[in-house]
């Protein structure tokens, strides 16, 4: 890594543990993804052998504690996602959800029988999950749900569906969100149980080298140990999405690096009009713009990482974070790719793939007018969604 990108030596701040961490994820990445992402990204696959390699390492749901989880502090983890989506959005997508979005909701939800069963297999990438919350006419409004759950005796009836859901068709199982009599609660479906499909989302322009599913419930019926016990309306699901805005406010500087990095390169070698193009002022200045927007989302996710461990984040922070490092990754890596010139279309290189990819980060988890809308709240004290 260019050391002008640690430019305010953010890496000394870094326990041992925490270094040895992010090597290790590097290396992976480096090493036994990266040479494959542009060609599994060109045919819309992920790589679905790298599961187990992820469990291995630690990456799925490292910051719980209990059931031989590592309990991990929140910069580890955020080192974790920026190193995977350095990668590519897909990886770390993937471990967001497996994660923050599935386990971490067992973990807080479930019973001890629910905890006991999924935690190590979903820890170790033997069993995948993936998260059902999004339906096809409720994206930002997922208290407009339409997917049921409703009482049949002892066991409950599901019905309806869900829509861009990432790992849908690799998962084991399916934590969904369904309206009861008694509102919005968390249910576990496992693949293969009657009723339940799994449908692959064809035509992607964004994040390709990831699983993006519909998932439909036709009349399913789930034992009584399905339920998530304490899971309590739609802020149940929301604190699950705090978990995973908050490892995307990590991971999208995993891209945004990428892309900086490989456009400094290019322009040093690349020869123009006599001479390279990083001698120029208007490259010069794309690239002290880039670097400075980036330090300023790594300075901000470092503060967010100290209030997480100490008990004191607040949704409206993690918001604000998602928000703005989503956004300013999006925008060097379209500035990078333009550095690149034409090659920044070619899959040879990483900016026009992580620009594509981030088109769907500044989407998903709350779109950037979401969050916007949640400063404003907080700001004036006035909702106005």
């Amino acid at each position: 890594m260019s050391h002008w990108l640690d430019l305010y030596r953010m890496d000394d701040l870094l326990s041992e543990e925490e270094r040895i961490i992010q090597r290790t994820v590097r290396d992976f990445v480096e090493k036994e993804a990266l040479p494959h992402l542009p060609e599994l990204w060109e045919k819309g696959e992920f790589p679905r052998e790298l599961a187990s390699r992820m469990g291995e390492i630690g990456l799925f749901g490292p910051t719980l504690s209990g059931y031989g989880l590592p309990g991990l502090g929140s910069r580890a983890y955020g080192l974790m996602m920026l190193e995977l989506e350095r990668g590519d959005s897909g990886l770390r997508s993937f471990a967001s959800v497996q994660g923050s979005l599935c386990m971490y909701p067992i973990h807080r939800f479930g019973s001890e029988e629910q905890k006991t069963r999924w935690l190590p297999e979903l820890a170790s990438g033997k069993k995948i999950a993936c998260f059902g919350l999004t339906e096809p006419d409720s994206g930002s409004d997922p208290g407009g749900m339409k997917t049921r759950a409703t009482k049949d005796g002892d066991d409950w009836l599901l019905q309806g569906s869900k829509m861009w859901i990432t790992n849908g068709t690799l998962a084991d199982l399916a934590l969904v969100w369904a309206m009861t009599e008694d509102g919005i609660r968390g249910f576990l479906v496992e693949k293969g149980t009657p009723g339940f499909t799994a449908d692959s989302i064809k035509g992607k322009m964004s994040l390709r080298a990831s699983d993006t599913a519909s998932l439909a419930f036709d009349e399913v019926r789930l034992g009584p140990e399905a339920l998530l016990p304490e899971t309590r309306n739609l802020g149940s699901a929301l604190s699950c999405l705090n978990q995973a805005r908050y490892s995307i406010a990590w991971g999208t500087l995993g891209a945004a690096m990428a892309c900086l990095e490989e456009a400094a390169d290019f322009s040093r070698d690349r020869v123009s009009f006599g001479k390279s193009l990083d001698e120029n002022q208007l490259i010069q200045k794309e690239l002290a713009d880039m670097l400075a927007s980036l330090i300023q989302g790594r300075l901000l996710v470092e503060r967010l990482a100290e209030l997480k461990d100490a008990g004191e984040v607040t949704a409206v922070q993690i918001s604000l974070a998602k928000r703005e490092n989503s956004a300013r990754a999006l925008e060097i890596a379209r500035r990078c790719r333009q550095v690149l010139g034409a090659n920044g279309i070619s899959l040879e290189y990483q900016a026009g793939r992580h620009a594509c990819n981030l088109e769907s980060i500044i989407t998903y988890e709350g779109t950037h007018e979401i969050h916007t809308l949640i400063l404003g709240k907080e700001i004036t004290g006035k909702a106005a969604f």
